[in-house]
């Protein structure tokens, strides 16, 4: 039996083992294993149905073969013949398949995310940018039919934002949009440039998967919670009520901000998931820095103050550093259009995971 179809039957077992598991009534009354269960089951069916085609074509590849040896018959020998070339022309390709399939997935690719976009290096520019990415963004959450909902801000100076945080919800999103963490420089004349100078500025974007009660268990008595007046756009009734919410996580001084919403108990709900994701977040980098010993990663550093990508509006392109991969249609970019850049980031991911395999 070849490596691949020992990988595989051994995938079957546990497959039918937590099959078995799922429907125990000691598991069902376990809801944090419960959950953990049913997402190895899914993940699993997958790489099983897969497991039975190949299967069945080389049984049907070694029936054909034996049946060469021994038949006599020139028309069952052409037959097998023609049986045999073509199940060995599909063996490459779905072995391909198999090998991507096998590849250890992130558990937390299939999460909703958060996002952070925050101004850097460049004053207003810079701010000028966050709202420009906000913007690229959201029209690409809405190409994905993704909702999403802004948790907190801050205007910039003059123009823009300082800071804008959203909550993005639906299947799979962190595992589209992980590769957008780091630093994004921009490379343009600003509004304010008389000369036409090309300054560059630099946003970092943050983005967290968000993380379930069953994930993080948060401890609020280790919690400090501010009320205070929001800011900024809402009109009378946002100004008038403390409704916005401030929460630090006093053994690690980590802090989350909602004002977004009107009603303080909406903006708390928020806030308890925002913080409740950035400390799981803090737990995955803790042992991502510990697998990473072993794999280093070049597409997902984990270092949000790496430089991940440059938007050079002169020359119309963007380029990201971590695959070298430059691509000429920023106005379309800029307008959602991001699709081909993060399936090359991903791409580049497998690959590399699949080197990591293979050594």
């Amino acid at each position: 039996m070849n490596d691949l179809l020992q990988k595989l039957e051994a995938i079957n077992v546990r497959f039918q083992e937590v099959g078995k598991l799922i429907v125990d009534p000691d598991i069902i009354a376990d809801m944090k294993r419960y959950v953990k269960l049913n997402k190895e089951y899914k993940d699993l069916e997958e790489i099983v149905a897969v497991y039975k085609e190949y299967k069945s074509l080389i049984e049907n590849l070694e029936s054909s073969r034996k049946l060469l040896e021994t038949e006599e018959d020139p028309e069952m020998r052409e037959m097998a013949k023609e049986e045999i070339d073509n199940l060995s022309e599909a063996r490459p390709e779905m072995e391909e398949k198999i090998k991507f399939l096998l590849i250890p997935k992130d558990s937390e690719d299939e999460k909703s995310a958060i996002m952070e976009l925050r101004a850097g290096t460049g004053g207003d520019e810079a701010c000028i940018f966050v709202e420009d990415c906000f913007r690229m963004y959201t029209m690409f959450f809405k190409e994905k039919g993704w909702s999403y909902e802004v948790m907190n801000s801050t205007e910039g100076g003059t123009k823009g934002y300082k800071e804008i945080v959203m909550n993005i919800e639906g299947p799979a999103i962190y595992g589209e949009l992980k590769f957008e963490s780091g630093v994004h420089r921009v490379q343009r004349v600003p509004e304010t440039e008389s000369q036409g100078r090309v300054h560059t500025s630099a946003i970092t974007v943050a983005v967290l998967p968000e993380a379930e009660e069953v994930d993080f268990e948060l401890d609020m008595s280790e919690v400090r919670r501010d009320t205070y007046r929001a800011s900024g756009a809402g009109g009378q009734h946002v100004n008038k009520t403390e409704s916005a919410i401030r929460l630090t996580h006093i053994p690690t001084g980590v802090v989350a901000e909602c004002q977004d919403g009107r009603s303080q108990h909406k903006n708390l709900e928020k806030a308890t998931s925002m913080l409740r994701s950035k400390l799981y977040q803090i737990e995955l980098e803790k042992a991502e820095s510990a697998r990473a010993e072993h794999r280093k990663s070049l597409v997902s550093t984990g270092d949000r103050s790496a430089k991940i990508r440059t938007y050079n509006y002169p020359q119309g392109r963007i380029t990201d550093h971590r695959i070298n991969k430059t691509m000429y249609n920023l106005s379309s970019f800029m307008n959602g259009d991001i699709q081909e850049m993060i399936d090359a980031l991903k791409m580049a991911e497998n690959a590399e995971k699949l080197k990591g395999e293979e050594v």
